[in-house]
């Protein structure tokens, strides 16, 4: 018996029906446990999603809570975590550092700089200070003017250094260049606002002699392996007046005046301030506070 061509396609459709739905996946189980989002991230929000869709609190953390710091007054005063290191009155958080010749371990005399109307002045013919504590990262804050009657060119007008880890005797260490760089012709790499002979600053904002300059710097020491090989180098961000001049920038070892840099082993470190040996006159320093990062 010849079958009718339309019953004879229905059969054959449904009868390919048969194995096809028999290879469909089977619907995938609903899970009931906290979202793997949340559990990563730390401590849900009370009253989380638990299941089903993803909600934004699945994403939200509470704790730990960062803890409270009462700001400054304004944007250049210590906030209450801080370590205030100069205030105007004394050097009781400074020492004298011990030049090259001197052993790094050697003890220490008190700092010899000059201290009058608020203001720290370097003393030339006393060498560099640096400051009791030790530091490994940290949040500095530091103001410094070059005199009005400020006389020399190049590097040797208003120089000075803050060494963001100072690593031995002389200048040994890692710094940040002080200078007069208002109309002042030297390398580029040796500006204000630049990390001597290594960090080029991005613009010079420098305001002119006799008018107070501000760092503001988050300083990442390096961390070396057990065998003193370098394991991460050191970072450090500069905003010189309230502009970025230094951006997460890696530093390729300690800053030298001659030759290349090196890394070599240390932990913590102290904060020295150069008193540099240029003819020109003495700058000072105000209103020097930190902030341990650790």
């Amino acid at each position: 018996m010849r079958v009718p061509s339309t019953l004879f396609a229905f059969a054959t459709l449904a009868a390919m029906s048969i194995p096809l739905a028999a290879q469909q996946p089977a619907p995938a189980p609903q899970h009931t446990h906290q979202p793997q989002s949340a559990a990563i991230l730390g401590a849900a929000r009370p009253g989380a999603a638990k299941s089903g869709a993803v909600k934004p609190e699945d994403t939200e953390v509470w704790e730990p809570v960062p803890k409270a710091v009462t700001s400054g007054v304004n944007n250049t005063a210590p906030p209450s975590d801080a370590i205030v290191l100069f205030d105007g009155k004394n050097l009781d958080e400074w020492v004298s550092a011990p030049d090259k010749n001197q052993d790094k371990g050697q003890d220490k005399t008190p700092a010899k700089w000059i201290v009058a109307n608020g203001e720290l002045t370097v003393n030339k013919n006393v060498g560099n200070i640096e400051t009791k504590r030790t530091f490994r990262n940290y949040q500095l804050h530091i103001e410094w003017k070059v005199p009005e009657n400020i006389t020399g060119t190049g590097q040797a007008r208003g120089n000075s250094g803050v060494f963001l880890a100072s690593t031995g005797p002389g200048d040994a260490g890692y710094e940040l260049q002080v200078l007069d760089s208002y109309d002042n012709l030297t390398y580029v790499n040796g500006q204000a606002g630049s990390i001597y002979k290594q960090g080029i600053p991005l613009v010079n904002p420098i305001r002119k002699p006799g008018e107070w300059q501000t760092y503001d710097v988050a300083w990442t020491a390096p961390i070396f392996n057990a065998d003193g090989s370098l394991k991460t180098p050191a970072y450090v961000t500069v905003f010189f007046n309230g502009v970025l001049v230094q951006n997460h920038f890696e530093l390729k070892g300690e800053t030298l005046y001659r030759g290349q840099p090196f890394y070599k082993k240390f932990e913590t470190a102290p904060i020295k301030l150069q008193a540099h040996g240029d003819k020109s006159e003495p700058i000072s320093f105000r209103n020097i506070w930190v902030r341990e990062l650790d």
